[in-house]
């Protein structure tokens, strides 16, 4: 992977990471935060992919979906039970 595209997924999760707080803070909720750092997560990985393929970066990026289908999956609101 070139340099410049290691720099630009480093910024990319920085920003994840700030902006995560942000959410976080703002709307007084962890969950919200959380959707907002794994989709920077997400697509810092895909920056990494396009930077260079090799079986290191194919797998942190899919590692990175793979933690955003789980976080995604437990964040949704869970429907109330009918009496």
């Amino acid at each position: 992977m070139t340099g410049k595209m290691t720099q630009a997924a480093l910024l990319i999760t920085v920003f994840g990471l700030i902006s995560a707080v942000c959410a976080g803070l703002r709307l007084r909720q962890v969950r919200p935060g959380l959707a907002v750092l794994t989709d920077f997560l997400v697509a810092a990985g895909i920056v990494c992919l396009a930077g260079g393929s090799s079986w290191t970066t194919l797998a942190t990026a899919s590692a990175a979906v793979g933690v955003r289908l789980v976080v995604g999956s437990g964040l949704r609101p869970r429907p109330e039970p009918t009496r």
